[in-house]
């Protein structure tokens, strides 16, 4: 346990050290941030006597992403905000979200070389609704829509130290060799269904002593075509070398830019967690709508 708020205490005073260690007039003059949100809608329909099949559906999405970052000769600073949320219906059911996310990173690079850093990270994720398995049969075989996430059920806060690698501008790798991660569920209905790796039903926080492997790019790879990925893998040091110690997890985020206004995005992600489901765990959207950006 000490070594647990050693880590969280560390990586607090790593965020605010570099802040204190740089002149205010660069910090407030160079950070360089990116506002970006958007309302994404599909809709189709079809009359009663229609004869080539099909259903009435109605979608709608939402998303907010704010990055900023700075750097000097020996701080690399990053801040990263993402909130998604969307909403889908057909005909024959209840109105169903199809993406929920709510994610927020800092990270403060101390410079060791003109490739390395030395990092301190915070990293927190969650989500804004609830979450159903759907048609889930109760014990008398009726069908129910059981409840199995919710906003901090489950949350997860992951504190990390360590190096990372910086070989071009538009990918770096992170080796987090001290990294805390914490999972919350306060949701009582949620934490005595014993979910999410809790250690008894009824407990809220789940504590891990983790190694967090990064690979992040973030590329234009045609103009107007902007590619974003994120591998990440968390291994259980007192699970190490065990299979279901690891937690992988891929984004990728596909955004071609039609014009000022309109985009077109395919956003995918691969998860595994043995904790969630000894199963890979896929989603896909595709989607287009309207733009809103602000470079500054």
């Amino acid at each position: 346990m000490k070594v647990h708020f050693f880590l969280i205490f560390a990586g607090i005073f790593i965020a605010f050290q570099s802040m204190g260690s740089m002149k205010p007039d660069s910090v407030v003059r160079k950070w360089k941030q990116e506002f970006t949100t958007g309302i994404n809608l599909n809709q189709s329909s079809f009359s009663d006597n229609w004869k080539g099949g099909g259903t009435n559906t109605f979608a709608t999405g939402w998303y907010l992403n704010h990055s900023a970052n700075v750097q000097n000769n020996s701080w690399r600073l990053a801040s990263d905000l993402q909130m998604q949320v969307g909403f889908l219906q057909n005909r024959t059911q209840s109105l169903r979200k199809n993406v929920d996310r709510i994610f927020y990173e800092f990270k403060a690079g101390y410079r060791i070389s003109p490739k390395w850093d030395y990092y301190g990270s915070t990293n927190f994720q969650t989500q804004f609704f609830q979450g159903f398995e759907y048609n889930k049969k109760n014990s008398v075989g009726i069908p129910i829509d059981s409840i199995t996430s919710s906003i901090f059920a489950p949350a997860y806060l992951t504190t990390s130290m360590g190096f990372e690698y910086h070989p071009q501008k538009a990918f770096y790798t992170r080796f987090g060799i001290g990294s805390l991660r914490q999972t919350f569920v306060l949701d009582e209905r949620i934490s005595r269904a014993g979910l999410y790796g809790l250690q008894k039903p009824g407990d809220n926080i789940r504590n891990q002593f983790v190694f967090q492997f990064l690979a992040n790019v973030d590329k234009n790879i045609f103009e107007n075509v902007n590619l974003k990925a994120r591998y990440s893998a968390l291994m259980d040091y007192f699970r190490f070398g065990v299979s279901n110690g690891i937690v992988h997890r891929f984004d990728a985020n596909l955004t071609m830019k039609v014009n000022k206004y309109l985009s077109t995005n395919v956003q995918a992600v691969l998860f595994r967690d043995y904790d969630q489901d000894p199963n890979w765990q896929f989603s896909q959207i595709l989607s287009m709508g309207l733009l809103y950006k602000i470079t500054k």
